[in-house]
């Protein structure tokens, strides 16, 4: 498969590690059935480029954390395109774990990490500290996302959620939900569009100190209640 003139564009110097990517996608992933058979032919439009234009909404050196990151998707590509990111890739799947470490191991990505594991689960702060962004793509309505993604984001980071032509949808309909865990400022965001066929849809959102700051209380009055 040729490799579009839009990945050289994107990836830069870096792009070899990319054609590898897909290389791994387009046998072992399949094969594994982490990717679909049909996907194979799509990979570049559907999959690796329409994560990789995500990777400009990241400032310089953030810790990014990519939950149910499955095959690697968005999180890779964002990871290749900019090496100065530290991303942590979250999946609670055995297979899909062994999978991405077998590909980090085999590119070289020193810039990732992959845990095995549920976002929710306290460890992977404990473990990795909380992230500048949160990302995903197409894991769960945004209510639920924002549940699982809020208690991984520092004070003042972000959410920046992979989503479809029901993002707006979305954000009306869950906009009190995603208040209640302390994301606020939703809004839809597009990129990729002057280089894409179709531009990349995402759900953005900030994590308001206030509520970092409640947490912090909640946390503190429930250990003393145990105290006694």
């Amino acid at each position: 498969m040729s490799v579009p003139e839009v990945a050289t564009e994107l990836f830069g110097d870096r792009l070899s590690l990319t054609v590898g990517y897909r290389d791994w996608l387009a046998d072992t992933a399949v094969t594994r059935g982490l990717i679909g058979p049909r996907e194979a032919d799509r990979l570049w439009d559907r999959h690796i480029l329409n994560c990789a234009v995500v990777a400009a909404l990241f400032q310089p050196d953030e810790r990014v954390v990519d939950i149910g990151s499955g095959a690697g998707l968005p999180g890779i590509p964002i990871a290749i395109a900019r090496p100065d990111l530290d991303v942590v890739l979250v999946e609670p799947l055995l297979r899909r774990t062994t999978f991405l470490d077998e590909v980090v191991e085999d590119l070289g990505l020193t810039n990732v990490t992959v845990v095995r594991g549920r976002a929710e689960e306290k460890a992977i702060i404990a473990e990795h500290g909380e992230a500048d962004a949160v990302t995903s793509r197409a894991v769960a309505p945004l209510d639920r996302l924002v549940r699982w993604s809020a208690p991984l984001i520092r004070a003042e980071g972000r959410l920046v959620a992979m989503k479809g032509s029901s993002a707006g949808t979305e954000i009306e309909e869950h906009r009190s939900a995603c208040g209640s865990h302390g994301i606020t400022d939703l809004r839809v965001e597009t990129v990729g569009g002057d280089r894409l066929a179709e531009a990349t849809t995402l759900v953005v959102g900030r994590k308001t100190a206030e509520s970092s700051a409640r947490a912090r209380r909640r946390k503190r009055r429930t250990e003393s209640e145990r105290s006694v």
